[in-house]
């Protein structure tokens, strides 16, 4: 199996043999009817409508839509393993040579040796050459696709290149071989070779590491608490409790010396924090944080913020104080939403703020919104979906079928699609059905139902490899006219979405009827339903 999938701000391109490619509007859909009862007006609104919106689809949707591909990939790559040591790691950073790693591979092809990490400290000698004569060869494969890769290349692209090539294991014990090159979705300065039984993808899963990360302070009478927020992750780094005197009139004679000692207990209590906000926030003598957030339901966090004991290379980066009513975990999850504003460009908050919205055309029984698979597709084909959300772990497979009438019929499951390591049937023809009874041996009864035949009762042939719905949805959405958004279950809201509506749905530009359209579907009445609606 040969793979490449290349990436660059301005150029997102996937490519690699794949069996059964299918291409929009190739078979029946949900809308056929709808489309003969439009005027012919009204297509060209829609088509001229759609191609305005996806020609230039906006960057930030690209580097979503990337990130999300090199998830995908690392996922897949963290998972492949190798007989023996013939998975090769190549990571190049920005303005290193071609030519410099082509000679370093034609060394190691000469060679055979155990890969090193390239660096500028002299090669360490290991065991001569490789005694395996299988896994020798293997190591060979390995390093000509690596050349072969390294020749698409006129040089290195401005963000570096990152090649992975070798044999891995499939399930089933079988040997495949795969190929990765692309440039990263920002700069990676890490310079990397090795060859072993993995693939390594640490720098990699580094650079998907949102640099925005944003400290949080929680202080209150009862304990204090320090978080972080970065990208889709909220963190509790530490926490501890605090039992403070009250204020009160007893005492006489008394009453000064508890007002000094309760005085006292505050201020180590400030200067506590103080030194743990310095633990926690400062590394190597630099402040490991972009902002700085001070939460509290009292004065503390007032007193902390124009103390001297707060360090003046954390106090400049305090960007927000706000009033919470609560201490703890609570008071962190409102103090993240009361800092929204100061914090708009962390994924956190906009992925709260993208489902709320969500969530508000549903209370507001707007009829602008769509949830669950038939009733979203339905929605993508009509063109009304504004913005696809989508779960980053939805775990649906599309399967195309092919009838004994000759009729194209989309099935989704709920079972995860053959993987690179689990797939042995690749390269095998779309119509072969005992490759399609091997994909489906792992589905439970009622899910195998659905590819009976009607007519014969029979199991109906595979059209084309069946894919993740998911990487279906990032690959087709621009020709819907939809914007992408993939959003996690780390907040409450996320997690609310997936579990209340299956993890994907859409927010539409005008109402849409599902249940009518799904009626009329039903019955055979597509047409007139659409011509009753227009009348």
């Amino acid at each position: 199996m040969h793979l490449e999938f290349r990436t660059s701000p301005r150029r997102i391109e996937c490519r690699g043999p794949r069996d059964g490619h299918r291409t929009l509007g190739s078979g029946p859909t949900c809308c056929d009817g709808a489309e003969q009862q439009q005027t012919s007006k009204e297509r060209d609104v829609r088509t001229a409508t759609v191609r305005s919106r996806t020609k230039h689809p906006s960057m930030s949707l690209l580097v979503s839509y990337l990130i999300w591909k090199i998830k995908k990939l690392v996922k897949s790559l963290e998972a492949a393993r190798g007989a023996g040591t013939s998975m090769i790691s190549l990571i190049l950073p920005p303005k290193s040579q071609i030519s410099q790693a082509a000679n370093m591979l034609a060394q190691e092809y000469g060679t055979a040796l155990k890969c090193l990490p390239i660096s500028n400290n002299p090669p360490r000698k290991l065991a001569s050459n490789i005694k395996s004569r299988v896994n020798r060869l293997s190591v060979l494969a390995a390093i000509t696709s690596t050349q072969q890769r390294l020749k698409l290349y006129n040089r290195i692209p401005p963000n570096g290149l990152i090649v992975y090539c070798g044999t891995i294991l499939t399930d089933e014990g079988k040997e495949k071989k795969v190929n990765f090159d692309f440039e990263p979705f920002k700069p990676i300065n890490t310079s990397l070779y090795l060859c072993d039984n993995k693939f390594h993808t640490e720098a990699l899963s580094e650079l998907l590491e949102s640099d925005a990360k944003f400290g949080f302070i929680v202080m209150d009478g009862n304990g204090a608490l320090f978080g972080t927020l970065a990208g889709n992750t909220r963190e509790v780094i530490h926490k501890f409790t605090v039992d403070l005197p009250k204020k009160h009139g007893r005492g006489g004679q008394s009453a000064l010396r508890f007002a000094r000692l309760r005085e006292e207990k505050r201020h180590n209590y400030v200067r506590k924090v103080a030194e743990f906000a310095v633990q926690h926030f400062i590394t190597n003598d630099k402040v490991n944080v972009q902002g700085i957030v001070m939460a509290g339901s009292a004065d503390f966090k007032t007193e902390l913020n124009q103390s001297d004991m707060f360090d003046p290379r954390l106090a400049v980066k305090v960007i927000k104080v706000v009033d919470v009513s609560y201490g703890g975990e609570n008071g962190f999850n409102q103090a993240i939403e009361l800092a929204a504003e100061s914090l708009s460009q962390v994924k956190f908050i906009q992925e709260k703020k993208l489902i709320q919205k969500y969530f508000d055309e549903i209370a507001l029984d707007t009829g602008k919104y769509c949830f669950g698979v038939e009733d979203t597709l339905r929605g993508l084909e009509l063109g009304a979906v504004e913005t696809l959300i989508v779960w980053e772990n939805l775990d649906i497979t599309r399967h195309t079928l092919r009838s004994s009438t000759g009729e194209t019929i989309i099935i989704h499951t709920t079972a995860p699609p053959p993987t690179a390591s689990n797939n042995t049937n690749t390269g095998q023809s779309g119509g072969n059905s005992a490759g399609t009874s091997l994909a489906l041996a792992h589905l439970p009864e009622k899910e195998r139902e659905k590819f009976l035949d009607k007519a014969t009762g029979l199991e109906m042939e595979q059209a084309a490899e069946p894919q993740s719905l998911l990487e279906w949805l990032a690959e087709k959405y621009q020709e819907f006219g939809a914007a992408l958004e993939f959003v996690t279950n780390r907040s409450t809201e996320g997690s609310q979405f997936v579990r209340g509506f299956g993890g994907i749905g859409g927010i539409l530009r005008y109402k849409v009827d599902f249940g009518l359209i799904a009626d009329a579907f039903e019955d055979g009445e597509e047409g007139e339903f659409m011509t009753d609606s227009d009348d």
